[in-house]
């Protein structure tokens, strides 16, 4: 098997590549995959253990390496295709976790968006669950929610989920990672998805796939309400571009997320 990673920006078609990608016999591509998570705490909660930290330092280190890469080899025990896309956003932060458990520099596709859209985006998810109902993080900071432009920062900050995405592409960037990152940009994956995955094809080193983009069947599947928004995984069968939503929906606030990428 080999293991390859879908990680960038939040509401950036990682989705939609995951399920086209899928069209391949040869290809598995999860769902949001919870595998980093298991992976993070068993690597951090290892020298916790008092039996752990009486082996020899040595040892201990080779053991807990041997778990962990069983463990992300047992995760994917039951897919009978030889290559595995896990799609996270915090494989970008672990990049040289997971090389030292594969043996090998993973690849990555990033998708990524315009700030402006990504946030806009987030806007229109939120305004459509209040209508009827209240985000965790509403109702956690329900005073900080009541202004757009509190919202944009918050999603947006350090501890936020574009904030935090945003800037783990820019330091993986940072920390050398840029040959295995193909950066997999929305409004091109959408407008000319056969020459996007034509790039996506050349940069895995795998043979050219005829992909249909008039019928993409959705074979991930996630229950959204333990996100907090509705619809926040569902794509659409047939591949188009769609038009940038930031001018009416982000108004006057857009301006401070112009300009910002780096890929």
């Amino acid at each position: 098997m080999t293991l390859h990673f879908v990680s960038g920006l939040p509401r950036a078609g990682s989705t939609l590549l995951c399920n086209i990608l899928a069209q391949n016999p040869r290809f598995h591509a999860t769902a949001t995959s919870g595998i980093l998570e298991m992976l993070f705490q068993v690597r951090n909660g290892w020298d916790k253990v008092v039996e752990f930290r009486a082996m020899d330092d040595r040892q201990s280190k080779a053991t807990k390496q041997r778990v962990l890469a069983a463990m992300l080899t047992a995760y994917f025990a039951d897919v009978d295709r030889p290559v595995v896309f896990d799609k996270s956003r915090g494989w970008l932060a672990h990049l040289e976790m997971a090389e030292a458990l594969l043996g090998y520099r993973p690849k990555v596709l990033v998708p990524v968006r315009d700030l402006r859209d990504v946030l806009a985006s987030f806007e229109r998810l939120w305004r459509q669950t209040a209508a009827m109902g209240q985000t965790a993080d509403e109702a956690a900071n329900y005073q900080g929610y009541q202004l757009l432009e509190n919202r944009l920062d918050m999603w947006a900050g350090n501890n936020g989920p574009v904030g935090m995405a945003y800037n783990r592409i820019k330091d993986a960037l940072d920390r050398g990672w840029g040959a295995q990152m193909h950066f997999v940009r929305y409004d091109v994956l959408t407008a000319k998805p056969a020459e996007t995955m034509a790039g996506v094809y050349r940069f895995l080193g795998e043979p050219a796939f005829s992909h249909d983009f008039e019928h993409v069947e959705q074979v991930t599947s996630e229950d959204d309400r333990v996100y907090g928004f509705d619809g926040l995984h569902t794509i659409r069968a047939q591949v188009r571009p769609q038009a940038s939503a930031w001018p009416g929906i982000l108004g006057k606030h857009a301006e401070r997320y112009t300009g910002q990428e780096v890929w």
